[in-house]
């Protein structure tokens, strides 16, 4: 039998999932070095929610049940 071929099938194999293993390597490597640059929709929600917490405070103080002075001692008789 001539294993020729099948040796030369197998490292040409060996030899094509190195050049792979080469290139998920250099593609993992590219994306850790990425720096983060957030798209339009990232931008503008993160703008939406800061602008929804500094108007959140204002709503609040306009729209909140004001809260009564407590600070007299309450009466003894709860029934009328």
């Amino acid at each position: 039998m001539n294993y020729f071929d099948y040796e030369k099938t197998a490292e040409y194999n060996r030899e094509r999932i190195q050049t792979d293993l080469k290139l998920i390597r250099l593609e993992q490597s590219k994306i850790k070095s990425r720096v983060y640059q957030p798209g339009r929709f990232e931008r503008m929600m993160f703008a939406f929610a800061n602008w929804m917490i500094a108007t959140g405070k204002q709503l609040r103080k306009r729209y909140e049940i004001p809260v009564m002075n407590c600070t007299s001692a309450p009466s003894k008789r709860f029934a009328h």
